[in-house]
């Protein structure tokens, strides 16, 4: 014990620390621990957790008086392009255009009240701008291909297309940002992204105003053939839909192994070009029958040679 209080006289002589300092160390310790060190940090943080709070509570009310403000700017652009009668598609491209522009411009506005900068916050979207590239080039396609659909107008809103590439085919029912919504005859929906329309061929089928009606008829070689054709003809001149003052024709398309093929063809509006199209076909059945003309089947004739 005696040992122990001779180096300490002895640790306190060399390093310069005397008794009063020791005695003033530990009256600081001993009042820290009175006060409490949590109520210490407690009284620090508070300050920082309500500007906090308050942060959050105007980010809130800005995101939610942005948001009705960018509904409302969208609504008064969409009516003045309506007004103006511009396409849909370009309508429906310019909405998500200035939906994606409006919100993240919100974004940026929320996080400076957070003290995050601008000038940092697009500095680092700049420095992660080919690893973006990179990881979404694909949508970035789409985009571009979207971007070149309104601008060179391969197709519209209504129109029905043929994608040559892997046969999508429908009515264009929305053009939006990356992709286009078709519509087929038996009510599904294909959603093809923008840059397959853009890169690859595609067939518009609804372009022009009226659309040629090309069909197919056989007759058996017993049949007359100048009497088959103008049982087709008066067929087609009965037809009231066809295009006013178009020329019907009529003629021997080809000639097959037993049967001959007839072909009729003639212009057709093309709100009419299906329904007018089934009733030919029925139609033609019941005049051919009534005229006598045979439509040949696949047959089989066996002979039988005897010795």
């Amino acid at each position: 014990m005696l040992s122990n209080v001779i180096y300490a006289v002895k640790f306190f002589a060399v390093s310069g620390t005397t008794i009063k300092d020791v005695s003033d160390t530990t009256n600081k310790i001993q009042t820290d621990i009175k006060t409490g060190a949590f109520q210490q940090w407690l009284d620090s943080m508070i300050p920082k957790a309500l500007s906090f709070f308050w942060c959050v509570v105007l980010a809130l009310i800005v995101w939610f008086i942005g948001a009705r403000i960018i509904n409302l700017a969208r609504k008064i652009i969409k009516k003045t392009m309506e007004r103006r009668n511009v396409e849909i598609g370009v309508q429906q491209f310019t909405d998500g255009m200035l939906k994606a522009v409006l919100y993240i411009a919100l974004i940026v506005v929320i996080l400076n009240l957070f003290g995050i900068e601008t000038s940092s916050f697009a500095a680092a979207i700049a420095s992660v701008g080919v690893t973006i590239g990179l990881a979404f080039q694909g949508s970035l396609s789409n985009l571009a291909g979207g971007i070149l659909i309104l601008v060179l107008h391969p197709f519209k809103v209504g129109d029905y297309i043929i994608e040559d590439t892997h046969k999508n085919e429908g009515t264009v029912t929305e053009i939006s940002i990356f992709y286009t919504k078709l519509l087929t005859t038996d009510r599904k929906v294909i959603i093809v992204p923008n840059g397959a329309l853009a890169n690859s061929s595609l067939t518009n089928v609804t372009d022009s105003e009226h659309r040629l009606l090309d069909l197919e008829f056989y007759i058996g070689y017993k049949d007359d053939i100048k009497n088959s054709k103008e049982v087709l003809r008066k067929l087609a001149e009965k037809e009231d839909r066809r295009k006013e003052d178009s020329e019907i024709s009529v003629f021997v398309k080809r000639i097959e192994r037993s049967y001959v093929v007839l072909g009729l063809r003639m212009e057709i509006p093309q709100e009419n070009y299906w329904s007018v199209r089934y009733d030919m076909l029925e139609n033609a059945k019941y005049a051919f029958d009534k005229a006598g003309v045979s439509i040949p089947f696949p047959q089989l004739d066996i002979h039988n040679k005897n010795d």
